[in-house]
């Protein structure tokens, strides 16, 4: 019988790095080539339609029908000379995923003729089945419309020969379907709130935008070895597999050269991201072997989402072509680092301010302290929503596991900053006195750098740091969608600002104190109340654990303990308050991510049960059978003699049968488990039963298959094996 393993390897072996053809225009003129952009606007549509677009863009203003009708007759004219033969609505479900129904340009005329159709109706809304999609009880399956809505501030583009239009998904009720509604509504909200506060700096500034710049991180595996794992292609990772020999210990793939195939991959990839309109910049090797990272340039948020989402479909695309299969979960390969998905997080003004950048004057540099310490503000009293927005079953495998900021959500800012805080933290109470002003002002607030990237160190072990001009929300996984945790962390900033303005306006109102005495008071009081949720050590150590629980702070290690904080009756008010979900959207959601968290768990069990059993228990028969036979050949040639001469392997025989003994009953009892939380009605206990009483099964089975791995003689076993994963290239 042949072994698919093997054949496979062949198959690798024989890979040569695909050929890609570089454009002969520079890279910066393939950019945006394949988007429907301002440069495309002045060429396609006539100034009335040029003007209410941007109006859309920067005021949130409305589009009338018709000129929705000029700018669907714009862009069809546009993707049809770019080869389009079809148009879509792109949006993001529950799922995580991206969505896409494709309709024909064409249209018979009625006489025997066709025609190309493409109207404002079309552009602005569809009517998609929303019954298949995650509804959380929303909508029944008999309930099945949904609406997608044209999103005008984030750009149409081609793919391939479809025009893909960025849209919103509701119901047919009104309620948000998808990521974006509630990340759109969301950074409404932080502008407003931002733009006040930032008025009390400069009175010229009219809109806060949020920004994001992230970081992609990801593995790379042949796709013919791939296809060899049952677990990694339905699974995402792979669920037993014993480890290398050599793994990242040497510290030699960070950073390191890229291999050849790798990069023939990466070119192309960023050739195809360019011409969407995604500003790729950065590419380089990650720690694990076969662990690769990209980054763009910071985007407004909303835009650098759907950019993301683009970017993880265009990267399973263009490894397709390459032989290889991406792979975008957080823990794929135990005993290595995992992936995440660094959230570089931001606020910048309309007059080109970033509101997290310390600046050269006094004045600038309390406007950066003012939003710099709202900030930690309100991650110190919303923790635990942060924490529940990148809660999932992947996520649960990574965070923590000593790769990976822990789950207990703490803020690390440097010790250039926290000196700084210390100083204002003290400053007397009531009034500043002229002399202390000027001293603050001068001799504290006057001594932040410009540039204050040197000297703020990176911490690596910290789930949100602060890195010189910007946070970084460092927990969020691989294959998230960005959305989830930008909906949050605007919220947040939106909420914390709002008190502040509130409380500063109220001293200079009530109190008769100037404004900037009143910004200073706020401040301190706001550093003493949010002093335990910053922390500047090693986030790994067990040390932190024990310190974090001392302060009071929250350490939920899984999803359905971390995902409690949305029933909360403070977190539907909070999301109420700004208008970003309400009690329907949000037990919706709360449910959904449940019931995917079951469902993962469900499926691993499944898998790992059948690989077990159909793989791995045979394989192990067959070869115990080998060893029998070679022991019955010892005793017929040498007698009594044979026990001596056969020790080690009536010992290996012995080891292999107490391994598939294991294995068999702990998957029995695995499968009475899952059985057993099925027949549980709601959601949160069926989730706890899952968590923790099915998911403990893996670690037990995967330990006797693991053993049995190297045991058995490795021509026979017939699952790819680490080293071949991850060191074939």
């Amino acid at each position: 019988m042949t072994n698919v393993r093997f054949e496979a390897l062949k198959v690798t072996f024989d890979r040569r790095p695909v050929e890609v053809t570089e454009p002969t225009a520079k890279r910066s003129d393939l950019y945006g080539l394949n988007v429907f952009g301002p440069s495309v606007f002045r060429n396609y549509m006539p100034k009335e339609a040029q003007v209410a677009v941007n109006d859309a863009i920067e005021q949130g203003k409305k589009i009338d029908r018709k000129v929705a009708d000029q700018i669907a007759s714009a862009m069809k004219a546009w993707a049809i000379s770019k080869g389009a033969t079809h148009y879509t609505h792109w949006f993001q479900p529950l799922t995580g995923t991206t969505a896409e129904k494709h309709d024909s340009f064409f249209e018979p005329a009625g006489d025997g003729t066709a025609l190309e159709k493409f109207d404002g109706g079309q552009l602005v809304q569809q009517e998609p089945d929303a019954s298949s999609f995650p509804s959380g009880g929303i909508r029944n399956t008999f309930e099945a419309r949904g609406y997608t809505a044209w999103d005008p501030t984030s750009p149409a583009f081609v793919m391939g020969t479809t025009l893909c239009i960025p849209t919103i998904f509701v119901s047919y009720t009104g309620e948000a379907l998808d990521n974006k509604v509630p990340l759109l509504r969301a950074l409404q909200s932080v502008d407003h709130a931002a733009t006040e506060v930032a008025r009390f700096f400069d009175k010229n500034v009219n809109k806060v935008i949020s920004t994001l710049g992230w970081e992609q991180e990801y593995f790379l595996v042949d796709k013919a070895l791939a296809m060899t794992r049952p677990d990694l292609m339905m699974a995402g990772r792979v669920l037993l597999g014993h480890q290398a020999a050599k793994g990242q210990q040497l510290e030699d793939h960070y950073f390191g050269s890229i291999p050849e195939r790798a990069l023939a991959y990466m070119r192309e990839l960023e050739i195809e991201c360019l011409k969407l309109g995604i500003p790729v910049k950065t590419r380089h090797n990650e720690v694990a072997p076969n662990q690769f990272e990209v980054a763009p340039l910071f985007e407004e948020a909303n835009l650098a989402v759907d950019h993301n989402s683009l970017l993880m479909d265009l990267m399973e695309k263009v490894a397709s072509r390459h032989n290889f299969k991406v792979v975008l979960h957080e823990k794929p390969f135990a005993g290595i680092n995992g992936s995440g998905k660094h959230n570089n997080w931001s606020l910048a003004t309309d007059t080109g301010v970033n509101l997290l950048g310390p600046g050269k004057t006094p004045k600038s540099n309390l406007q950066f302290l003012t939003f710099f310490i709202n900030t930690i503000k309100a991650v110190h009293d919303h923790a635990d929503l942060l924490r529940a927005a990148i809660a999932s079953a992947n996520n649960d495998h990574r965070l923590g596991a000593n790769e990976a900021p822990p789950a207990i959500i703490s803020v690390f800012i440097g010790e250039y900053l926290t000196s700084v805080l210390d100083e204002l933290e003290n400053v007397s109470d009531g009034n500043l006195s002229p002399e202390e002003k000027t001293e603050l002002k001068l001799n504290v607030v006057g001594k932040i750098p410009e540039i204050l990237l040197d000297n703020t160190d990176r911490n690596r072990t910290s789930p949100f740091a602060f890195t010189g001009n910007k946070f970084e929300f460092r927990a969020v996984g691989s294959s998230a969608n960005c959305a989830k945790a930008m909906t949050v962390l605007n919220l947040i900033m939106a909420e914390q600002l709002r008190k502040f303005k509130d409380q500063v306006d109220d001293l200079v109102d009530n109190k008769n104190m100037k404004r900037d005495d009143a910004i200073f008071n706020v401040l301190r009081e706001l550093i003493k109340s949010s002093k335990k949720i910053r922390f500047e050590g090693d986030g790994y150590s067990d040390d932190w654990v024990k310190e974090a629980k001392k302060r009071g702070l929250n350490n939920f290690k899984t999803t359905p303990e971390a995902l409690k904080v949305l029933k909360a009756k403070d977190t539907l008010a909070l999301y109420e308050r700004h208008g970003v979900l309400n009690s329907v959207e949000l037990e919706a959601r709360y449910e959904i991510e449940l019931e995917e968290y079951i469902k993962k768990v469900q499926i691993e069990g499944r898998i790992l049960g059948d690989i077990a059993r159909n793989h791995v228990i045979p394989t192990a028969v067959k070869y115990q059978n080998k060893l029998i036979e070679n022991v019955k050949g010892l005793k017929e040639i040498f007698g009594n003699e044979y026990a001596k001469l056969a020790e080690e392997q009536i010992k290996l025989i012995k080891e292999i049968s107490e391994h598939m003994g294991s294995i068999i009953s702990n998957v029995d009892k695995m499968t009475a488990e899952r059985r057993k939380a099925n027949t549980i009605d709601h959601a949160d206990k069926r989730a706890d039963a899952y968590c923790n009483n099915v998911k403990p099964y893996f670690d037990e089975i995967r330990y006797s298959c693991d053993k049995l791995e190297i045991m058995v003689d490795d021509e026979m076993w017939p699952l790819t094996k680490y080293r071949e994963l991850l060191f074939t290239r």
